[in-house]
């Protein structure tokens, strides 16, 4: 894992929208979204979900079969269901991403939600796919197709998000097919020297971790790094990192994206070290707990208090291994 290090400061990818978006233009909001990110010194960069309504419409957008409806899921976003199986019309976005290597040097990410979460949450007995199943493998063949496409427009992080593999339910899917649908996302054909995929599992740890369904997380999708959540300070949270293999990257989410106050930079650092105990610093990367706008009209925090949770990440990212990235 040497080039870790390459992507030691990182951030979940939705950032607070600008106010007057829809006059500044996107655009010029994502450039200006870049050049924040550079003065915060992360060693990614992300169009911040600027583009998208909420996280699942990198996929959403830009593909057929699926209809949005004027109702609500639990967490606010609004519900869409799958009335046939999905097709892609052309890149999702990565034309978006190519933009951001024409704008700075420093490492493009995308984060992605995860197939098995579209069809857990979109599948609807009866209607269009025969099994959520069958939906989470058409959707896994077209983000297995845009992660192949993104990769060769030079992006280097890639990373999906199923904030359900973490739940004592997983939706639609069973656990084991969840994990067989996600997996089969993250083996693209070829992955070139530098290239990380990761798999964000949940916002936050549950109450207890079950071992040996954490191990069979782990073992089931084969992702290089995994964004798990690390802001709270519970023994789960380290139950969580305690099962990972060794031969994995793991970012910790070390500040709360929720709360506007800042955390206390020792008390961040405690946390590390308990980390440390077990775990080789050297393969791991810090961020906050989850994206700060995964819906773009839901935003956690006002810009201010992002920025001053980045600046965080950033400062703890130095503390822990000093200037060498």
């Amino acid at each position: 894992m040497a080039d870790t290090f390459n992507y030691r400061i990182d951030h979940h990818g939705s950032l607070v929208r600008p106010t007057g978006l829809a006059t500044t233009g996107v655009e010029q909001a994502v450039e200006d979204a870049v050049v924040l990110q550079r003065k915060l010194r992360s060693t990614v960069v992300t169009d911040g979900d600027y583009p998208r309504e909420d996280f699942r419409s990198a996929v959403l957008d830009g593909v057929s079969g699926f209809r949005r409806t004027e109702g609500t899921t639990p967490d606010g976003l609004v519900r869409w269901i799958a009335e046939s199986l999905p097709k892609a019309g052309g890149p999702l976005v990565a034309d978006w991403a190519e933009k951001l290597t024409e704008l700075t040097l420093i490492a493009p990410k995308v984060s992605l939600p995860s197939p098995a979460y579209l069809a857990a949450t979109t599948y609807q007995p009866g209607l269009g796919p025969s099994s959520p199943r069958e939906l989470g493998e058409a959707l896994a063949e077209i983000v297995r197709a845009e992660i192949a496409l993104l990769v060769s427009k030079g992006v280097r992080l890639i990373q999906l998000n199923n904030p359900l593999l973490l739940d004592g339910d997983p939706g639609a899917l069973s656990f084991e097919d969840a994990l067989a649908v996600d997996a089969l996302a993250v083996r693209p054909a070829e992955r070139p020297e530098g290239v990380r995929i990761g798999v964000c599992p949940g916002w936050t740890a549950p109450a207890e971790v079950d071992r040996a369904r954490t191990e069979q997380l782990y073992a089931g999708i084969p992702a290089d790094r995994w964004i798990l959540p690390f802001d709270q300070g519970t023994e789960s949270e380290l139950d969580l990192l305690r099962a990972l293999p060794s031969d994995r990257d793991f970012c910790l989410g070390v500040v709360d994206a929720t709360v506007p106050g800042v955390e206390d930079i020792d008390t961040v650092m405690e946390r590390l070290d308990a980390a440390a105990e077990f775990k080789d610093l050297e393969d791991g990367a810090v961020s906050p707990s989850r994206g700060f706008a995964d819906a773009a009209s839901h935003p956690l925090l006002t810009a201010e208090q992002q920025r001053r949770k980045l600046t965080l990440v950033e400062t703890v990212a130095r503390y822990v291994w000093g200037n060498e990235f």
